[in-house]
């Protein structure tokens, strides 16, 4: 029978605690929310959501085709120009998710004959961008640059680092400045996956890039989403401009996509220009962050320190995480839960999402919570 197969692979997820289903939200919702990854608590903004409703007003409902085709408007544009001056580089392009921007550096920079090296942590995104590449990857083990520069050692041909600079398991950050460097030796270019890092690390927001001073340098691209500290949907590819003509030409998820839709480019738009006026929302994100965990950790719980807005805590198995995550919702909590084959080390976790917004109340109900439903 067609697809009788995947009633065996249903009964193996189910009996290991890693079957996956939807849980559509209400618009309005009376859980405190730590899982969602809106940072900044822009989302429902009415700043942002003002944007959104007149650029769709203004523009149409959806791009209506590719960018190269009728997908492209001058809001697009101008988020584009925005973006790339914020963050310090010379040129953006945007793109319909950070799924997509992703595979797009990826697949586009390492053509055949490159070495591709890619961090054990990685995003989905960026593994799935190596399989797709038509060059050779090493999975390199997480955080470790030395690891990379014998990768590197071992290829005379065109090379590609690529990494997360925060990873969504742990919150932990990419060693940015030491793996540029080891780039540099090899004539390596980078490309970092800024998603957890835009809206929360770097000055007023600008990013990890930023922050490791590496905006703007001739060998790095940086890849963000717009659906999460800035509180809409869509990615974007940041770097030189010459990589950014090249990927107008090559890349397979900018070519044949339709273009982001007007309302969340110009929602996007909106939160950039929010977070320009009001930096301090970054610094906010992550002292939350830091509070979270110290309350975590007070109470016994194994948390993770954070390096930017995402606090893990370890679970003893997947099935009691997913008991967990369940008796905080129970408890008006919402939290993450991450199982495998999202975990790379086979560890299940909750995972924390600060927000800028959240108040000393919420933060200590948090705490609370996931304290008193620990399995």
């Amino acid at each position: 029978m067609a697809f009788g197969w995947i009633d065996e692979r249903t009964e193996l997820r189910r009996r290991s605690g890693l079957l996956r289903t939807l849980r559509p939200r209400p618009a309005r919702s009376p859980l405190l929310d730590l899982a969602s990854n809106d940072y900044l608590g822009l989302a429902r903004h009415p700043e942002i959501t003002g944007a959104a409703a007149r650029s769709a007003r203004h523009w149409g409902a959806g791009a209506t085709g590719s960018r190269l085709v009728t997908g492209s408007t001058e809001l697009h544009a101008e988020l584009e120009r925005e973006l790339a001056a914020f963050c310090g580089f010379e040129a953006a392009l945007v793109f319909s998710s950070g799924y997509a921007a992703n595979l797009a550096a990826v697949t586009a920079l390492a053509p055949h004959g490159s070495l591709l090296v890619s961090d054990a942590g990685n995003h989905a995104s960026l593994i799935d961008g190596c399989r797709l590449a038509r060059g050779t990857t090493q999975v390199v083990p997480h955080a470790d640059p030395e690891a990379v520069r014998k990768a590197l050692g071992t290829h005379d041909g065109p090379a590609l680092v690529v990494s997360d600079t925060v990873f969504s398991v742990d919150g932990d950050a990419a060693p940015l400045s030491a793996l540029a460097a080891v780039c540099r030796e090899r004539g390596a270019g980078l490309v970092v996956d800024d998603a957890h890092g835009l809206g929360v690390l770097g000055a007023g927001g600008r990013g990890a890039a930023h922050a490791a001073g590496l905006a703007g340098a001739a060998d790095v691209v940086v890849t963000v989403t717009l659906s999460k500290s800035l509180g809409s949907q869509g990615g974007a590819v940041l770097g030189p401009a010459r990589v950014i003509g090249h990927l107008v030409n090559a890349a397979r998820t900018f070519i044949f996509d339709t273009g982001l839709a007007p309302a969340a480019a110009g929602a996007a738009l909106a939160a950039l220009r929010l977070l320009r006026r009001e930096p301090e929302r970054a610094a906010r994100a992550r002292a939350v962050a830091a509070e979270l965990y110290t309350g975590l950790t007070a109470a016994g719980l194994a948390a993770a320190g954070p390096d930017a807005a995402v606090v893990s805590v370890r679970a003893p198995s997947p099935e009691l995480a997913v008991r967990w995550a369940a008796d905080c919702r129970t408890a008006g909590l919402a939290v993450g839960c991450f199982r495998p084959p999202s975990v790379p080390d086979g560890i299940s976790r909750l995972r924390l999402t600060a927000r800028a917004d959240l108040t000393e109340a919420q933060i200590g109900r948090a705490v609370r919570t996931v304290r008193a439903t620990r399995p």
